[in-house]
């Protein structure tokens, strides 16, 4: 097993060592058996895997999920991370370990403000970030990439190209990281092109704090001016709820812990917004049933909103077949730490806290972010985002992981990347036919009232 290069001095190899142990896991793990999947494997049904990961979620909302989930196969494959990982861990893997982003697939990469205020498009969602095996992020990615596809009527020898594109770019990328000096891998910038990047971009252009406040708030007194009545958020069961009283409090009371975690200069800015009013949102699908508010703040006046997402987080869905792992203290600090070990730019008001025992990430809400339209995913453009895809990833992965050990392990040639296609199409079936086993099961049919409304709604 090689060992996690994140790792102290003491332990420090040499660069030609390091690309050696990458080579030597191929007898381990083959290039072209990567292809592999074992039908047999799992610990226990993929229904019975997601109702495990679902207990202690609002109970009001697990019906919903699933019924998100039932909409279609890449539904389905967002919310299964948990049958995912399962699967996964049945698999023998390289044990090149890097921070996994956890949950890479084609709609969790997105454009968002870095702090400086430019607009950058990177991976946006690390709610399962673990350290692991670097090519379980590419396998969920190349599954991803082949529902997508499906999604978008691609023939299956089209989504397999850009399967293959996207991997032959992460094993480019990574060789040309493994030579360039470390702190330049550290800051490279991936510059996107094509139409699916640029709309993600015009997206988070428009989404300022603003447009958040006219898209989810509205006037306390709908009589009164806007300069005269405050605001306060929607009503939108289930997916937008008002949050009052003591739940109210406890939400901006976790705003304190939040702030001892901050760097000084973003407590002096957070000091000069006050808390408005408190919502409870869903979110997602993969977090729909975890415990998310909003908290609105208000800064110079009712145009300078601060909208922050408190975000309940648990344990990654890998956690379980990673023994080896070391043990979240936080799983919001967890999420914290692992987007900050993959993304070059990072939301300057992200942190972590906690409300009743439970743990929370926190960032801004909507503020210039943008994601991906699954209708841009025809023609062309499936191969085009499926290469920005790798080049992410390879980044992701070069900065939290060694890219000698990654790059000495892939190599150079197609092998990689014809095997890394090939499971995609394997496991987008097997996906299919986990959907339609979820459809016949009848968790996904809809109540009486069409969803879980405002009264039947308890977050605690």
């Amino acid at each position: 097993m090689v060992r996690d290069m994140n790792t102290t001095n003491s332990d420090w190899l040499s660069p030609a060592d390091r690309r050696k142990l990458g080579q030597s896991r191929r007898k381990h793990v083959g290039r072209q058996t990567n292809n592999e999947l074992k039908d047999k494997a799992r610990p226990a049904d993929a229904l019975k895997l997601l109702e495990r990961a679902a207990k202690g979620r609002v109970p009001a909302l697990v019906k919903l999920k699933f019924q998100l989930m039932s909409v279609s196969p890449f539904g389905y494959f967002r919310g299964a991370v948990p049958v995912m990982a399962a699967d996964l861990a049945a698999l023998p893997n390289t044990g090149i370990v890097t921070q996994l982003c956890g949950d890479a697939h084609v709609r969790n990469l997105g454009a968002f403000a870095a702090p400086d205020g430019r607009l950058v498009f990177d991976i946006n969602d690390f709610d399962e970030t673990i350290r692991g095996p670097f090519e379980w992020d590419l396998k969920r990615m190349a599954a991803s990439l082949v529902l997508a596809g499906r999604e978008g009527g691609q023939k299956d020898s089209s989504s397999r190209a850009a399967v293959e594109a996207c991997i032959r770019r992460y094993a480019e990328m990574m060789r040309s990281f493994a030579e360039m000096p470390i702190l330049e891998v550290a800051r490279h910038q991936v510059h996107v092109e094509g139409a699916v990047m640029h709309d993600a971009l015009l997206k988070a252009e428009r989404a300022t704090p603003l447009h958040t406040l006219e898209q989810i708030t509205e006037l306390a007194d709908r009589k009164a001016t806007q300069r005269e009545a405050p605001r306060r958020f929607k009503e939108i069961p289930p997916m937008l709820t008002r949050v009052t009283g003591k739940q109210a409090q406890d939400v901006i009371g976790s705003l304190g812990p939040y702030r001892k975690m901050l760097e000084p200069q973003r407590v002096h800015l957070l000091s000069l917004y006050r808390p408005v009013d408190v919502a409870f949102k869903v979110v997602g699908t993969g977090s729909v049933g975890l415990r998310d508010y909003c908290v609105y703040l208000e800064g110079n006046g009712p145009g300078d909103p601060l909208f922050l997402q408190i975000k309940e987080e648990t344990a990654s869905g890998y956690a379980a077949y990673l023994p080896h792992a070391k043990p979240a203290r936080q799983n919001g600090q967890r999420v914290v730490e692992g987007q900050k070990a993959m993304q070059v730019q990072s939301d300057p008001f992200l942190g972590w806290t906690e409300i009743d025992g439970r743990h929370y990430l926190v960032r801004q809400l909507n503020d210039h972010k943008g994601s991906v339209d699954m209708n841009d995913f025809a023609g062309k453009g499936l191969t085009a985002y499926a290469q920005v895809c790798g080049e992410l990833l390879a980044r992701g992965h070069a900065r939290s992981g060694d890219a000698l050990s990654i790059a000495g392990y892939v190599g150079v040639g197609d092998g990689f990347a014809e095997a890394l296609a090939e499971f995609g199409a394997r496991y987008a079936d097997r996906t299919e036919k986990d959907w339609l086993e979820l459809k016949r099961s009848g968790k996904a049919r809809p109540t009486k009232t069409g969803s879980a409304g405002k009264k039947q709604l308890s977050t605690k």
